[in-house]
């Protein structure tokens, strides 16, 4: 259907109101953000012990990551602008059924690969090409998720809303290494997170299908979708109505209609977000690269591979209950905006990243990672939420689209090279993390714009 053939859109709840997302679709986004997360951190606990029992030097168990990280960078933007015209619910089923797929993949390839039916060399390789369908579909929810949030919450409240959604991202880090170690049985091995993972993903991906309306812009009946569910002996209260009322009204109207300009990377009301986001989104790459490969040699553990997975899997927990703290407690109890949650954090994640680099024992290391991951649980949705804010509601969808591919882009060589680093000296690799953090820091202070203006424009 071309544009100009689109129906006339009902009319939307007026911009800047407030948020017209129900509590049972918020949960819904929650967890299509929270199972990708859970399962990758998952993953991130069992890889190292993988690499070690395959015989294959650090390195390359990061850098087998790579070509993703590439896709997602270039993916994510092409998904966020198809999310404009065929719908965030499309968009955000098509992301998981990458990861389905990936993930199985993955697992089925490490299987036969642990087992010695491929060499070590093979088996990275067709991880890596199983690993890019995350990076090249994957990417097509994190954008539709933040750009479906976006458009039905007040400016004033963006950055709760999307620290909100960004937290489910914390509490998958922290789901994922508590139960990796739980899922490495018999029979499976270290391959069962991704079996598992794969599961819990289908199921989410079946709810999505049926719950969440159709918001598709050639979708005729959308009001009769959406009201089925409570047309006949429901119990739902008054409230619980006025939601999904409100809801209806975006469904119809959130999706921009006719031409859209584009956002361009270089926009300058975007120039100092995306540069803060890119050396933020390196430097928690680079670490969350190479820290379990620190637990490994500052434990002895290089010896005991299927030993590492637990006190790995505590430190990324320690990162994450601290990201989590962040996100649900000090963004909204101290009612941070962009640029102090963006300062606010560069600066703890200095003093964490140094602290993991002179820890040689796991609990000051689980501190270390805890004090830099709340760090960058500020930072991002600060970066997050003042690129949101510099543009206009009908670009919500290309900056979720161009924050995502930001964030791929930090992993494509920061893992591998922080890892290469730190084997040719340790402090080399933890320096270079803090002063990109310290760049933020610079950066932030003299050219981001304050939170009053951004929260107060349009």
């Amino acid at each position: 259907m071309a544009e100009n053939d689109l129906p006339p859109a009902a009319p939307a709840a007026a911009p800047g109101t407030g948020s017209a997302i129900s509590r049972g679709r918020m949960a819904l986004l929650f967890m299509v953000m929270l199972v990708t997360a859970a399962g990758n951190t998952a993953m991130q606990s069992v890889m190292p012990s993988i690499g070690t029992d395959l015989g294959v030097a650090d390195v390359w168990i990061s850098t087998a990551y790579t070509w993703s990280a590439v896709l997602w960078m270039l993916m994510a933007p092409f998904w966020a602008r198809r999310s404009d015209r065929r719908g965030r619910k499309a968009m955000m089923a098509l992301g998981l059924i990458g990861f389905i797929l990936s993930f199985s993949l993955c697992g089925l390839v490490l299987w036969f690969g642990l087992a010695g039916a491929l060499s070590a060399t093979l088996t990275l390789v067709l991880f890596a090409a199983a690993r890019s369908l995350y990076g090249g579909f994957g990417s097509a929810a994190p954008p539709a998720v933040q750009a479906y949030v976006a458009s039905r919450t007040a400016r004033s409240e963006r950055t709760r809303a999307l620290a909100l959604v960004a937290s489910s991202f914390g509490l998958g880090t922290v789901i994922g290494p508590a139960l990796a170690p739980l899922l490495v049985f018999d029979g499976l091995g270290l391959v069962g997170p991704f079996v598992i993972f794969s599961a819990i993903a289908l199921v989410v991906l079946i709810a999505l299908r049926a719950i969440l309306p159709d918001d598709t812009p050639s979708y005729a009946a959308r009001g009769e979708v959406i009201a089925a569910p409570f047309s006949a002996g429901s119990n739902a209260g008054m409230a619980s109505r006025r939601d999904d009322a409100d809801d209806e009204a975006e469904d119809a109207g959130a999706l921009p209609v006719g031409d859209i300009p584009h956002l361009r990377w270089t926009d300058r009301r975007l120039r100092p977000w995306l540069v803060a986001s890119l050396l933020g989104g390196h430097a928690q790459a680079a670490l969350v690269g190479v820290i379990g490969f620190v637990v490994l040699d500052r434990l002895g553990l290089r010896g005991d591979a299927h030993a590492a997975a637990g006190p790995i899997g505590l430190v990324l927990m320690a990162g994450a209950i601290s990201t989590l703290l962040a996100q649900w407690g000090l963004i909204p109890m101290l009612k941070l905006g962009p640029k102090a949650s963006t300062l606010w954090g560069a600066g703890l994640a200095v003093v964490g990243t140094l602290l993991v680099g002179a820890a040689h024992q796991l609990h000051p290391i689980a501190l270390g990672m805890a004090i830099a991951s709340l760090g960058f649980g500020l930072l991002r949705p600060g970066v997050t939420a003042g690129s949101s804010l510099a543009v206009t509601r009908a670009e919500q969808g290309q900056i979720g689209g161009i924050i995502a591919s930001v964030a791929g882009a930090a992993y494509i060589f920061a893992p591998s090279l922080g890892v290469l680093i730190y084997g040719w000296h340790p402090w080399l690799g933890f320096g270079l993390i803090a002063a990109l953090c310290l760049a933020v820091l610079l950066l932030g202070r003299t050219s981001l714009e304050s939170d009053a203006v951004l929260e107060g424009r349009g």
